[in-house]
Formats: structure tokens, C-alpha cells, sequence
């Protein structure tokens, strides 16, 4: 008989009740929400009749992840898996849809609505490590659960239909550099990337010797790690915010998702496509990018193409409306 659980299939037994109360209110408001907007755009104005076109990827991204859900759910007999990916893709539709109507704290609701979920409920109240020693942690034990299948999604396939979204929608650690005041870069990029690298390794080496040393209760030091991983990249990428004058200095040099992120973007098929014929090469949407995109391109190999992270700075930017997803 399928199972009932709304706690991730890891992580069952491991008590939280609280978890399943919250869960269930976040995708109830999830619903609700999406539904509002849904139906005030159909019913509502003449937005739809006009340029249906417009609301195709928040629409496609629905279907997407609600096929994973449905699809996980079927295979793993899981019902945690429908409500997961149900509520991200929800979420993540909504907060597309409420761009189009012009709100401009649509992506930080969309940060916060998948981004606290992951932390709060996944992470503390069930007790996974969704960083990237989670992810090695399932992997070497054979498992495709958990970290795994987050990661398989949002971080290495998932990249190929709509790039780096996690790090402009979901990421829970770019949710809180955000809402730093350095939105847009002032300094010149630096030439640090070749941290993420180390970072990546060493995070892969602390998981290996987990299981090389038979360390004992690997479980609650994966859990340990979790708490400490997530205060170290806010120390860090605070202090680099500051340091660098830029949001997200973390990401473009220290965040190790990337060594996954970047070369899988390099073929997204969401990406941001400029209309030449509309563009007068104003330079607003490279001044306002936060990641130093050469935004007026087509070109996949564009300078730092694979960092863009669909996060329309540079849409709200043009004054002709020469840029679109």
C-alpha cells in the first residue's frame, strides 16, 4: 500500500510532527495562492487574450514539476514526493506569473516560500543534509533518495531545461544575501573561482573518509554538519557581500553547487533572449545585472553565460522591452 508519510522516505521515524502541520499549511497556502493568481489572470483583464505567450514558461515549469512528482510518487509508492515537488513547482510558477503582473518582490516570495521549506522543514524538523555532503552521503551508500534526488533535479539535469533557477528561486542561502544592500556588483569581477573547486573537493573528501574511517553514527555527523555547513556559507557569504561590495560574491567564487550548475547551464533551453531589432545597446541591463551576465547576447558563450540566474533584473531594466525568458 502507497505510503502516507509527508516526511521525506530518509528521514521517516525519526519523529517531528510538527513537521507534517507545517508542511501540509505550506502547500494549502501554495495552492491557494497559485489558484488566486491563475484564475485572475485567465478571468481577469485583457493580459492573457493579448500576449498568452508570455505566461508559456511559468506554465511549462508547472508541468515539469508536477510530472517529477507524479513520476516519484508512482516509482517510491511515496506520497512526500507529489507534495515536495507539487509545492516547489507551485511556487516557482506563481512567482513567474506574478512577475508578468509587475510585482517586484516576486522572486524573493518564491526564495523564501522554497527556500525556508528546504531549511526549516527538510533540513531541521526532518533532519536531512540537502547541502552537498548529503548528496555524496546518499550517494555512496547506494541510495537514490533524499540529497540525491534534489541534487539529480535542481542541480545537475534539471539545469538543462532551466539553468541555474535554484540559485535565483530556491537557494536558501541566497535568499538571506539578497537582502544585502549591494544588489548590483560596483567592483570589477575578481578571479577566485578556482575556490568553488576546493570547496567541492573537500566536501567530497569528508564524506569518502566518513565511510574509509567507519566513523560511527554517521548520520548525526551528517546532521552536525548540515548546522555547521549552513552557518559557515552565511558567515562567509555575508562577509564577502560586504568585502566585495556584491550580493553574491558567494556564488560567482565560493559555492560549490556550481561545479554542477555551470557547465549543465551552458545548455539550458530557459534562458534570457534579447530582440536585437528592439535593443539600442543602452547598457542598462549589464549595469543591473548582478552576476556580471554580458546580458545584450545571444551567444552561449557569452561572458559568464553560465551564471545567469533568471533572476530578470536585467527584463525590468530594458526600456523597450527588448529582453524576455
Amino acid at each position: 500500500m502507497p505510503s502516507l508519510s509527508l516526511r521525506p522516505p530518509a528521514a521517516q521515524g525519526q519523529g517531528g510532527g510538527s513537521g507534517l502541520v507545517l508542511l501540509s499549511l505550506i502547500f494549502s497556502w501554495s495552492i491557494q495562492w497559485s489558484g488566486y493568481n491563475f484564475l485572475e489572470i485567465f478571468f481577469s483583464g485583457d493580459d492573457w487574450k493579448v500576449k498568452p505567450q508570455k505566461y508559456l514558461p511559468p506554465f511549462v515549469m508547472w508541468i515539469v514539476f508536477e510530472t517529477i512528482a507524479v513520476s516519484l510518487w508512482i516509482v517510491y509508492s511515496e506520497i512526500f514526493y507529489f507534495i515536495n515537488f507539487s509545492y516547489i513547482g507551485t511556487a516557482i510558477a506563481t512567482g513567474l506569473i506574478l512577475f508578468e503582473k509587475k510585482k517586484k518582490w516576486a522572486r524573493n516570495m518564491v526564495q523564501f516560500s522554497v527556500g525556508l521549506y528546504m531549511l526549516i522543514y527538510l533540513g531541521f524538523l526532518c533532519g536531512e543534509n540537502m547541502q552537498i555532503e548529503g548528496f555524496w552521503y546518499y550517494l555512496f551508500l547506494g541510495a537514490f533518495k533524499a540529497a540525491v534526488i534534489h541534487f539529480a533535479i535542481a542541480k545537475i539535469f534539471g539545469p538543462l531545461l532551466f539553468g541555474r533557477g535554484w540559485c535565483g528561486y530556491a537557494c536558501w542561502t541566497a535568499m538571506v544575501l539578497d537582502l544585502l544592500p549591494f544588489k548590483v556588483p560596483v567592483a570589477p569581477r575578481k578571479h577566485w573561482g578556482r575556490i568553488r573547486y576546493f570547496v567541492f573537493g573537500g566536501a567530497f573528501l569528508f564524506v569518502g573518509l566518513l565511510f574509509v574511517l567507519r566513523i560511527p553514527n554517521k548520520e548525526e555527523v551528517m546532521w552536525k554538519s548540515f548546522i555547521i555547513g549552513n552557518i559557515l556559507y552565511y558567515i562567509v557569504g555575508i562577509s564577502l557581500a560586504y568585502k566585495c561590495k556584491d550580493n553574491r560574491a558567494f556564488c560567482k567564487y565560493i559555492c560549490p553547487v556550481t561545479v554542477f550548475l555551470k557547465p549543465m547551464s551552458y545548455f539550458s533551453i530557459f534562458h534570457i533572449k534579447v530582440d536585437k531589432k528592439k535593443c539600442i545597446s543602452c547598457g542598462k541591463c549589464e549595469r543591473g545585472c548582478p552576476m556580471n551576465v554580458e546580458v545584450p547576447s545571444n551567444c552561449r558563450k557569452k561572458r559568464n553565460a553560465t551564471d545567469c540566474i533568471l533572476c530578470m533584473k536585467c527584463v525590468e531594466e530594458c526600456p523597450r522591452n527588448a529582453l524576455k525568458l
